[in-house]
């Protein structure tokens, strides 16, 4: 038996910049990125290859969260087309009149259901499958008991796939993203570290207070080790924060059990 995860904000966003045509309701309103998702769903809970008998879809409902308590310069809602924010009331319905559980995030974030769902329930399912390519769902990842989906891409990330891809295991993502940064979210990261340095040095010392002060002790081949030093040591509090920022909650209060998460037998799809 697999648990089924989605990140509905992910899915609405892929699905109002895709290159569908506008859809318009009866009252003239955009209606184009909730019948995608509605579209890109169906589809899953048809595909004999996932057999999808427990799923539920997580939603950003406001963008903002507790995070924007910690960092001002985290994400907003700023720059969200209206005629898309118009629709995060809508699309929640719609997905419920699937049949499929809803979670609405408000201080937390939709990733942060997502990673309480997977942290609670693996131990109850086979495989726990978080469909979304977001980099930072890379830390809920375990073996091949919890992996990453990414639809887009026909592609399925677990614990090997993820150390090759990124160079680091699971443990390690919320502090690659406080150093490389992730733009998404508004983590600007610290400034010189790319993705080889950051992961050749989480490779050995897992995390960002395991990382020595001096170079000298890096490492082999990074380049600009003594300048890269002097950034994390001058900026160690911000690349903690980021680190915050970047590590998702695995307690948000969810009422569901696993039960709760079965599709009803008959369901409109």
């Amino acid at each position: 038996m697999r648990l089924h995860l989605v990140d509905g904000t992910f899915e609405l966003f892929r699905a109002h910049f895709s290159k569908r045509p506008a859809r318009l309701s009866d009252e003239g309103r955009d209606v184009k990125a909730t019948l995608g998702l509605v579209d890109s769903l169906r589809a899953l809970l048809r595909d004999p290859g996932e057999a999808v008998t427990h799923v539920a879809v997580a939603f950003d409902n406001p963008v903002r969260s507790f995070r924007n308590d910690l960092f001002d310069g985290y994400k907003t809602e700023e720059g969200v087309p209206p005629e898309l924010l118009a629709q995060f009331d809508g699309v929640e319905d719609a997905v419920r009149a699937l049949g499929v559980t809803v979670w609405s995030m408000r201080e937390f974030e939709a990733d942060d259901a997502l990673a309480t769902a997977a942290f609670r329930f693996r131990d109850q399912v086979d495989q726990v499958r978080i469909l979304t390519p977001d980099k930072d769902l890379g830390q809920c990842i375990s073996g091949s008991r919890v992996v990453q989906v990414d639809r887009i891409r026909g592609r399925e990330i677990d614990e090997e796939a993820l150390r090759a891809r990124r160079g680091v295991g699971p443990e390690s993502i919320p502090d690659l993203l406080a150093l490389v940064g992730d733009a998404a979210d508004g983590i600007p990261g610290m400034p010189g570290f790319g993705e080889r340095t950051a992961a050749a040095l989480l490779a050995r010392h897992i995390h960002l207070e395991s990382i020595p002060g001096d170079p000298a002790l890096w490492p082999p081949g990074i380049r600009g080790a003594a300048q890269k030093a002097s950034v994390l040591a001058s900026g160690r509090e911000a690349a903690l924060l980021y680190r915050r920022l970047a590590t998702l909650v695995r307690d948000v209060p969810l009422a569901e059990t696993l039960e709760d998460l079965r599709l009803p037998p008959t369901r409109p799809v």
